[in-house]
């Protein structure tokens, strides 16, 4: 890739890659990758990464667009979920069919 190439690759916006591999189970991160937009994300993010038929739908999300929480918040965002026991299903015991839990 040419000095000329890089530059302008670099001024493309970055877009984070996620894949489901099954149907039914969640998107997965698989990782980032620059494109002009977001059809560019796609055609790109399926050559890079489902190369060997790994997925079943792609994801492609313009990093700008994320908002995530601080490390250095933890406490105040997942802390005060521990005294509400009736948000942790560790209790329910879950039928023998249930699948994908």
């Amino acid at each position: 890739m040419s000095q000329e190439e890089q530059s302008l690759k670099n001024e493309w916006p970055l877009w984070e890659v996620f894949v489901r591999s099954k149907n039914g189970l969640e998107h997965r991160h698989f990782g980032s990758l620059h494109a002009v937009d977001a059809e560019m994300a796609l055609q790109h993010a399926r050559d890079v990464y489902t190369r060997r038929m790994e997925g079943v739908s792609i994801w492609v999300v313009e990093s700008k667009q994320i908002t995530a929480s601080d490390p250095a918040q933890q406490t105040a965002y997942f802390e005060p979920a521990q005294d509400k026991i009736y948000r942790h299903p560790t209790f329910y015991e879950l039928p023998e069919g249930v699948k994908n839990m």
